[in-house]
């Protein structure tokens, strides 16, 4: 895939069916339950996952196109534009949900989230539009990747990250690389339709529950983290980035194995840390960078957001790869999947 001018495209699309405003709420001390407690701090961000990956492209210099849901004068909308991520949105008529978060000075997080907008009937919409927005136009390339992240709101079937993949792939084929960062039905009702897909980020618990296994072992035991993803890369997955938290990240794919330990921070907040590191991997893999490269960056950029408050997000001028040992652990592990 080219740009205009010839050279690879680095446009990073991403797609958040389920935004959200996110409000981080700071505590001194432990949260207790049925107490009245003070805040430190309160802050309020747009998230969503797709939508805190292009917080992180645009914060490093990056190109991307936030695609979501939601009216022009909506907070999360006006909350992007006033931080200058470009947008594509689908107007729906109704408010985006609020999400909060309380984190605790140890690093505990509490997530209470709400559920989101209807958007039914809006699928077809919606694939449409993510659909020209990879596609090259007045405001920019086609997209390298286009990256599905987060949960469904309610109205949408539960296929519709199939519905949307078969989408791009209709209008583009295989010239786009397909991300996938979710979880539950939704997840594992697109890995049964089939679709091609590129790149998925699970945690450990999140791959447990499309492969089985026990998520506390794959923190753990790397042999057994790197045959679960390889089991996820036999259904129709080119590449597996394996987040462990505070155990670092695995990176599986056609060209080996590899493990990276996380490097020693004060963790302030866990929010945004997953789709930092995503967001981290995606950058490099634009810039050319080895897989052992990227699963560097992709962990040092996690590490980087988990050691910032509520749902801050580093740029990668900020981050410090070098710093990030990564081992391998095989070349070309398995077959290719069919």
């Amino acid at each position: 895939m080219s740009s205009a001018s010839g050279s690879p495209s680095t446009r990073i699309v991403t797609v958040t069916p389920n935004p959200s405003l996110d409000r981080t709420i700071e505590l001194a001390g432990e949260l207790q339950r049925g107490a009245v407690q003070r805040a430190t701090s309160s802050t309020a961000e747009p998230g969503g996952k797709g939508v805190n990956v292009s917080r992180v492209v645009v914060a490093s210099g990056g190109d991307t196109v936030a695609v979501l849901p939601g009216d022009e004068l909506d907070p999360v909308l006006l909350g992007l534009a006033t931080r200058g991520i470009p947008t594509a949105a689908l107007p729906i008529g109704a408010p985006l949900r609020s999400n909060v978060t309380v984190t605790e000075p140890t690093g505990t997080t509490t997530k209470l989230n709400e559920p989101g907008p209807s958007l039914a009937g809006r699928l077809d919409d919606l694939a449409t539009l993510v659909a020209d927005t990879a596609a090259a136009n007045a405001t920019g390339p086609a997209a390298r990747w286009v990256v599905f992240a987060g949960s469904l709101p309610p109205g949408l079937p539960d296929d519709a990250l199939a519905v949307l993949v078969r989408a791009v792939r209709a209008r583009h084929g295989e010239d786009v690389r397909i991300a996938v960062d979710s979880s539950g039905v939704p997840f594992a009702a697109l890995l049964q339709a089939g679709e091609r897909i590129d790149l998925v980020k699970p945690n450990a618990e999140e791959l447990a529950e499309v492969v089985g296994g026990d998520p506390d072992v794959y923190e753990r035991d790397l042999d057994a983290a790197v045959a679960a993803a390889q089991r996820l890369r036999h259904r129709n997955v080119g590449a597996v980035l394996l987040t462990l938290g505070s155990a670092g990240a695995v990176l599986v794919s056609a060209e080996g194995a590899f493990a990276a330990a996380a490097p020693r921070i004060v963790a302030r907040s866990t929010v945004g840390a997953g789709d930092s590191s995503l967001a981290g991997y995606l950058l490099a893999e634009v810039a050319g960078a080895s897989p052992e490269q990227r699963l560097a960056q992709a962990v040092a950029t996690g590490a980087a957001a988990a050691a910032l408050p509520g749902s801050d997000v580093p740029a990668l001028d900020h981050t410090d790869p070098t710093a990030v040992s990564v081992r391998v652990l095989a070349t070309h592990p398995a077959p290719e999947p069919a």
